[in-house]
């Protein structure tokens, strides 16, 4: 997966939890999320962020984070594992 194929899909991401009402937040990494709100807000929060480390070329980053964003996605139930593989294949 290139940079432009990851930017897809953080768009696809960041796009989809903005729609569905989900705010930004920098979720305080030693406390346990509890809300559906606020890991999403995590994610979302991670989403902006990744942006930057794509334009920095800085993908291992973005590859792991991108990993533990469409987890949630998944455990959420925001997406389905197709879903999600599917975002991920080539054009």
């Amino acid at each position: 997966m290139d940079a432009k194929k990851v930017q897809e899909v953080i768009d696809i991401y960041r796009e989809k939890l903005t729609e569905i009402g989900v705010r930004p937040i920098d979720y305080p990494h030693d406390d346990i999320v509890v809300t559906s709100s606020d890991k999403l807000g995590h994610c979302l929060g991670m989403l902006l962020k990744m942006e930057e480390f794509t334009k920095e070329n800085r993908m291992d980053k973005v590859f792991r984070w991108l990993g533990f964003i469409q987890g949630v996605l998944w455990s959420e139930q925001v997406y389905s594992m197709t879903d999600l593989q599917n975002h991920n294949r080539p054009q």
